[in-house]
């Protein structure tokens, strides 16, 4: 097939007579720049004589930053792209044209996706992964900013940045077809449009009105009027969202093509023709995560050319080896697939009035978009294994490099103290509890260094056991110091060590932040000179100029933070403990491979004996008064009570009950008899102290407080804890605040006060909290609710930073790359052959620094040739 020069711009002609009369209409014209940039590349290929590129190239300048441009500068210059477009076709078709595939031309076959481009001008050269994004063509320094907030800084992060939906465009469903309940999509032309506002709330509702011929849709937006600037009459858009039934329109005009409406749905305003081989619609079209500012045909158009100049050439990471066994896709055809799904039938999107359906593959290819959407596609199958592979054989070379040290000692587990400590003990460990202590002292009295999770549900006694193990670290004569991620539950762990620890005969040192110079120096000294064995401090404890005189033990209550603390923070001082990490928060199996996937894992799942389950309540506003009736009962009886809102103080952006209005509140209107106390973290540490104090020698009856108190006060005579505003926790974290009643022998309770009406997310958060106290189903529901990311909090908290896998949706291809990371690992330590080199390279570039990779395990690094180690190897360049 041959590309001539005439058909290229006969294909720029036509677009730009539509934009001429859209200018003139005083309307602003979008998307021209990667338009004509990607007809002038396709030209640019011919072989054309001087002046014709030089005309090419003024034709390419005129649309740089086009779009920006006031209305009049845009038709100016549209003006001026048509003389050039008539001056090129004087060039003729003789000396410009190209038979793809054919020629001395050292590009690749092209497809619509591998079209050839002209090199970048800066930076010269290749684009490497490394590339930063606004030298890409079509991004420059002020789209850089705004991809920058979807976390894209590089071209191997755009790459990478893959669609979280898509829309099949070549097969819409007509407005009459379209069923409540069900996503669809919809291209038709806008009727319509205004905004509305409440007459209650004073809501402002921004309603579009969109027909295709065989009925009218209607998309609503709340509190969004500014969108009516981006949609006029007459325009052809696209809808997508979950289609609902107007609960006002008479009932024998719902579900045939009228009375149906879609809120806050996905859009996109066409051109008035878009160019027949589009990328935005007649297609299974990509949808992508945007912001403000940053349109959905932008980042379409950004990526396409992206793929264009770079796919191609992406080296390939995994073993061929590998690949063919598990039937694999390359790398470049994923990347490509994965972002534009190539349809054998494109067709455009259909103009009103028609209103018949188009077929793309007919059902095969509705079927097709659902595994898209499910990303069960070759690509994203090719992409995702990718992914998890080189994070296990991250985890794999980091565990076997823990596992090729060598400390020197051997800890013996039955020493004095330890013994003291279980004849004073008022209680037997349970069987849970004797299992995991075993597992522990096992790995401290072999030849490696401990790298164990100690994962269990809140009060299923972690804590006892992490003081056996400190025990028999001292016992060996050498320091043990526990470390949590904030003062207050340092504060609990000290006091919790403390009261057992003495009656075995050591005494804990807390070393904290508000301590005074003096007594802090004297503290510091005393680690130093090794007179103090056990210290329980934060997380700085490792960070902060701490010197220990022989540390042997590192207990790490991390609240599933990943990679806080890695083994290589304890080597870079010099050390080599043992350590032992934490977990409050029940993590499914899979999580936790991955999460702490270099640790061995220890589960207690069994409560101590006399632990009554809480049974927990809901309460509207409502029944606020019998929720006060019960609590006056509750402290008749001399129990305690712990009261909890998610703010300090009021907000003019949320209409929540501050902790500090309500707690002045309860004492002044609803309980003046009885005391209340207020708790928050922005109190000063002699404050918190004086409150946490009283409530627990009894003299508060209401502890009034924020969540600071779900890692705080271990009170066993508290047996009530009330939450309020129960619908804006997440599930574990209502989880967690329940674990804080509930520790003594009498029947504790939690009651959820809840504002209606609920979403249906709020909705299932609390009814898994009335349904069961089990933390480990509690954790997978909310797991299955919020997803990992949001589970496992922010990025900093501890979850690796995923671009195509999901660790809910992907747990059986997360075995598998765990199985096969860890056989390779076994199997060539060193990854020292040389088809193991892109590996190396691509394993330290998205994970080395993460992983520690490093400092820790580092063989495999080494094993590397001089060459290599001493030149940084251009293992970004695609």
């Amino acid at each position: 097939m041959k590309e001539t020069l005439s058909a290229i711009l006969k294909t720029m002609a036509h677009p730009l007579g539509v934009a001429a009369r859209q200018a003139e209409r005083d309307r602003a014209v979008a998307g021209m720049e990667p338009f004509i940039a990607r007809q002038v590349d396709l030209a640019e290929d011919l072989a054309l004589s001087s002046g014709a590129r030089a005309a090419l190239a003024r034709l390419r300048s005129l649309f740089v930053g086009f779009d920006r441009l006031p209305i009049r500068e845009q038709a100016a210059r549209i003006d001026r792209a048509r003389a050039l477009i008539r001056e090129l076709a004087a060039f003729g078709d003789g000396e410009g044209e190209r038979e793809e595939g054919g020629g001395k031309s050292l590009q690749p076959p092209t497809s619509s996706l591998q079209r050839p481009t002209s090199n970048l001008k800066a930076p010269p050269g290749p684009i490497a992964l490394s590339t930063p994004i606004q030298y890409v063509k079509g991004v420059g320094p002020r789209r850089a900013k705004l991809l920058e907030r979807l976390g894209i800084r590089t071209v191997e992060e755009a790459l990478y940045y893959l669609p979280w939906r898509y829309e099949d465009r070549g097969s819409l469903t007509p407005i009459a077809r379209l069923t409540p309940g069900r996503f669809a999509t919809v291209c038709g032309e806008v009727l319509a449009l205004g905004v509305t506002t409440t007459p209650r709330q004073r809501m402002q509702i921004f309603e579009l009105a969109v027909g295709d011929g065989s009925g009218v849709l209607y998309g609503k937006w709340f509190n969004q009027p500014y969108l009516k600037k981006q949609f006029a009459r007459g325009q052809r858009v696209i809808l997508g969202g979950v289609v609902k039934a107007n609960p006002f329109q008479p009932a024998g005009r719902q579900g045939r093509g009228y009375g149906l409406e879609i809120e806050h749905p996905e859009y996109e305003v066409l051109e008035e023709e878009e160019p027949a081989a589009s990328i935005h619609t007649g297609r299974i079209v990509p949808i992508y995560r945007t912001t403000e500012g940053l349109s959905q045909r932008q980042i379409r158009a950004i990526q396409h050319d992206l793929l264009v100049q770079a796919a191609p050439r992406c080296e390939e990471t995994l073993p061929s080896s590998l690949r063919d066994r598990l039937r694999l896709m390359e790398l470049p055809t994923a990347l490509q697939e994965a972002h534009f799904p190539t349809g054998d039938h494109p067709l455009p999107c259909p103009s009103p009035p028609g209103g018949g359906r188009n077929k793309v593959g007919g059902e095969s290819e509705e079927r097709w978009v659902d595994r898209l959407n499910r990303a069960e596609s070759p690509a994203h199958r090719r992409l995702i294994f990718e992914e998890l592979f080189l994070l296990e054989l991250g985890l794999a070379l980091r565990r076997q490099g823990v596992k090729q040290e060598t400390r020197g000692i051997r800890f013996q587990p039955d020493g004095p103290l330890v013994r003291r400590l279980r004849e004073a003990l008022p209680f037997r460990l349970t069987a849970a509890q004797e299992r995991a202590l075993k597992e522990i002292l096992a790995d401290m009295a072999g030849p490696h260094p401990m790298n164990r999770l100690l994962q269990g549900d809140v009060g299923c006694g972690k804590t006892i056991v992490a003081l056996y193990a400190m025990l028999v670290a001292v016992d060996n004569g050498y320091q043990a110091a526990l470390m949590a991620p904030t003062e207050i539950l340092a504060e609990q762990h000290a006091g919790r060590i403390r009261a057992f620890a003495e009656r075995a005969g050591a005494e804990p040192a807390l070393l904290k932040g508000g301590q005074r110079k003096r007594e802090r120096e004297r503290t510091l000294a005393r680690i130093a000179a090794g007179d103090l064995p056990l210290i329980v401090g934060t997380h700085a404890l490792i960070q902060e100029g701490v010197e220990f005189a022989r540390l042997g033990l590192a207990v790490v209550d991390e609240q599933h933070r990943f990679g806080v603390l890695q083994r290589a923070t304890f080597k870079a001082k010099g050390l080599s403990p043992d350590v032992l990490v934490m977990t409050a928060t029940p993590i499914p199996r899979t999580l936790a491979l991955t999460v702490y996937g270099d640790l061995d894992l220890s589960v207690i799942d069994e409560l101590p004996p006399g632990r009554r389950p809480v049974q927990t309540r809901v309460f509207t506003e409502s029944r606020r008064r019998e929720l006060y009736r019960f609590l006056e009962q509750e402290i008749a009886r001399g129990r305690q009570v712990y009261v909890v809102y998610p703010l300090i103080e009021e907000s003019e952006k949320s209409d929540l009950k501050a902790a500090t209005a309500m707690a002045r509140h309860l004492q002044e209107e609803v309980f003046p008899r009885i005391r209340v106390g207020l708790l928050h973290g922005r109190m000063k540490g002699e404050e918190k102290d004086a409150v946490m104090g009283a409530f627990q020698r009894g003299e508060i009856a209401i502890l009034v407080s924020t969540t600071v108190i779900e890692v705080g006060i271990d009170i066993p005579n508290a047996t009530v804890m009330v939450v309020e505003h129960a619908e804006r926790f997440g599930l574990t974290q209502l989880h967690q605040l329940r674990g804080r009643v509930g520790r003594g022998g009498e029947t504790s309770h939690c009651l959820l006060v809840a504002r209606h009406p609920l979403s249906e997310e709020a909705r299932q958060r609390i009814e898994a909290m009335t349904r069961t106290t089990d933390g480990f189903r509690i954790a997978e529901e909310d797991l299955r609710l919020r997803g990992p990311g949001e589970f496992f909090g922010t990025r900093q908290s501890g979850l690796p930073d995923l671009r195509a896998a999901n660790l809910l949706r992907d747990g059986r291809i997360l075995a598998l790359a765990r199985e096969e990371a860890f056989r390779l690992a076994a199997e060539d330590p060193s990854l020292a052959r040389p088809d193991y080199r892109p590996l190396r390279q691509a394993l330290e570039r998205r994970w080395g620094e993460r992983l520690g990779l490093m400092e820790v395990g580092g063989d495999w690094l080494r094993a590397q040739s001089k060459a290599e180690a001493e030149v940084k190897v251009e293992a970004d360049l695609i």
